[in-house]
């Protein structure tokens, strides 16, 4: 009987994910060379080449990427048996490991968590921000349960995962007390010419934010562009400029910033969802923000 050697999948799935040799040995703490046998002692017992050479990278074959597609599966099974095995270490909560995009509001990504945080017995949270690539690329390989963000999983991220829509909300337009009074009559004619300060271009609000401006006719002086939310909203209380946020957490961020509301932008939704690698979800905190869509 033949049988499939774990270590030498292993080695390969990790080149698949990380794009190269040299970043897949950095990550399995090996050297580069023995990455390289590894992958070549699975095409050898295989009888197929799943890489090739494409410039100074690598890519994969036809056939590479359909073992990568089992891999995934095969490495996602494999964690959900420990998984299942351990269950939570003795004396201590079961760990929730949760990615949030950077440009995501923190408030929201804290109200969507909150069906996990109330479920008995408590979890450990550990939560982690930034970009969705390196985000997508700690989920493949196991090191977060689940990535909160603003957009659904782009095709383009080769990884067999699931993205789940946990609510959506119209933004409203909020600033420094001074600086929204005077721009509150007329809204939203009023904010031609205002101060804005807008997330940066990879984000939807921003793409939604552009469009509604050039729909109004409206030319707003964008006084800077933020990757990180929690920064926007400094400089907005410093009364840099004005700026959107979700609706359903408007109250708070001005409460929170001592901000003023302009007004409401019903035309734009901002969406979000929860994106898990689990076929079937069994971790109970994934499984509840999964569920809590009520938001």
């Amino acid at each position: 009987m033949e049988w499939l050697n774990y270590h030498h999948l292993l080695n390969f799935w990790m080149v698949a994910r990380e794009g190269s040799i040299q970043r897949a040995s950095e990550q399995l703490h090996v050297t580069p060379a023995s990455v390289s046998v590894q992958v070549r002692q699975l095409e050898k017992s295989l009888g197929v080449r799943l890489l090739a050479k494409q410039g100074r990278g690598l890519v994969l074959t036809e056939m590479g990427k359909e073992v990568l597609d089992y891999a995934e599966q095969i490495f996602s099974t494999g964690r959900e048996l420990l998984e299942m095995v351990k269950g939570k270490p003795l004396g201590r909560p079961m760990a929730l490991r949760v990615g949030v995009r950077d440009v995501m509001s923190k408030l929201v990504a804290f109200q969507l968590l909150q069906p996990a945080l109330s479920i008995d017995p408590p979890l450990r949270l550990v939560c982690r921000e930034g970009n969705m690539a390196d985000l997508i690329a700690d989920l493949a390989i196991h090191k977060l349960d689940i990535v909160l963000s603003d957009t659904a999983l782009d095709p383009l991220f080769r990884i067999h995962a699931h993205s789940y829509k946990l609510g959506s909300s119209e933004v409203s337009i909020v600033g420094q007390a001074e600086l929204a009074k005077k721009h509150r009559s007329n809204f939203p004619a009023s904010l031609n010419g205002a101060p804005f300060l807008l997330p940066t271009q990879d984000t939807v609000l921003r793409r939604q934010l552009d469009r509604w401006f050039s729909e109004h006719n409206i030319t707003p002086r964008i006084r800077a562009e933020f990757a990180d939310s929690a920064m926007l909203k400094i400089a907005g209380r410093s009364g840099m400029g004005l700026f959107a946020t979700p609706t359903i957490v408007e109250e708070e961020v001005r409460k929170l910033y001592g901000l003023a509301k302009v007004g409401n932008i019903p035309d734009i939704q901002e969406q979000f969802f929860a994106v898990s690698v689990e076929r079937r979800i069994k971790h109970p905190g994934v499984l509840a923000i999964c569920k809590g869509k009520d938001h």
